[in-house]
């Protein structure tokens, strides 16, 4: 058993039996995302794929908010400032992809708002569970700068039409609304989220840690190609997946009836 805790100013990690738990820490700020902040989370995914105790991420957050986006304060302050521009949608940007590119599970856990680039967080964690409550909006159109990095993510968890309709209109939408079109998996009561989210991370924690990377990448990997490619590309990992000690493993233990023992 593992207890590590490790804290920055904005984020802070938290690391027991396989899971990690990443929790943004600005409720004063609704969570929002400074330079500051994207950069402490991309330390963390990144400080997270070279940790091999770890099996499986939640992505939280403290306060009221899950996360309100960019902090537009910060954004304001450096009006015409194109280098600083830049260099925060650049911050945003490999956050997001680390988070797609950790080869371990992440599921975010949603209270609150999530809203613009913090709706993006959400869809780009591979599964995401949020309280009943929650609301989620990409409300950029609304003050003259339309959410196009969190479009990136959006278009890629919804179908178009639903993507668009979020992004054009600005307006909040509830959980089971978000649920539906698949932004998340499901809208729970509040008191049920924790239970839910903890229950799900330790059943993927369970599983063999070199399938789930290879299952990870696999899956994004292949959505991005033409079917015939997607079906080449996959009989490749299949093939590659077999040579792996843990599928050995688990096809003689399902075949003798017993639970695997994972050598990961």
């Amino acid at each position: 058993m593992s207890n590590v805790f490790q804290s920055t100013q904005d984020v802070l990690l938290h690391i027991e039996e396989g899971i990690a738990t990443v929790t943004l820490n600005k409720p004063q700020s609704r969570n929002s995302l400074s330079l500051q902040t994207l950069r402490e989370l991309h330390a963390a995914f990144t400080a997270l794929d070279g940790d091999s105790c770890v099996r499986v991420v939640v992505l939280t957050a403290n306060g009221p908010a899950f996360s309100a986006g960019h902090d537009l304060k910060e954004v304001y302050a450096h009006s015409g400032d194109a280098v600083f521009y830049q260099e925060l949608f650049h911050a945003c940007a490999e956050t997001m992809k680390a988070i797609v590119r950790l080869p371990k599970p992440v599921i975010a856990k949603i209270r609150g708002v999530a809203t613009a680039a913090g709706a993006q967080l959400v869809a780009s964690a591979d599964l995401a569970y949020a309280a009943e409550s929650a609301r989620f909006a990409t409300p950029g159109v609304n003050i003259g700068l339309f959410c196009s990095t969190p479009m990136v993510a959006l278009s890629r968890n919804v179908a178009h039409k639903h993507a668009l309709e979020l992004l054009l209109s600005g307006d909040l939408f509830t959980a089971q609304h978000a649920a539906r079109i698949g932004l998340i998996n499901r809208a729970l009561p509040e008191d049920e989220l924790d239970a839910a989210v903890d229950q799900l991370a330790c059943k993927i924690a369970a599983k063999s840690s070199v399938t789930l990377a290879i299952g990870k990448e696999a899956f994004y990997r292949q959505a991005e190609l033409p079917l015939d490619d997607a079906y080449a590309y996959a009989a490749h990992i299949m093939v590659q997946n077999l040579k792996h000690e843990d599928a050995s493993e688990g096809i003689c233990a399902f075949l003798e009836k017993r639970t695997p023992v994972w050598r990961n």
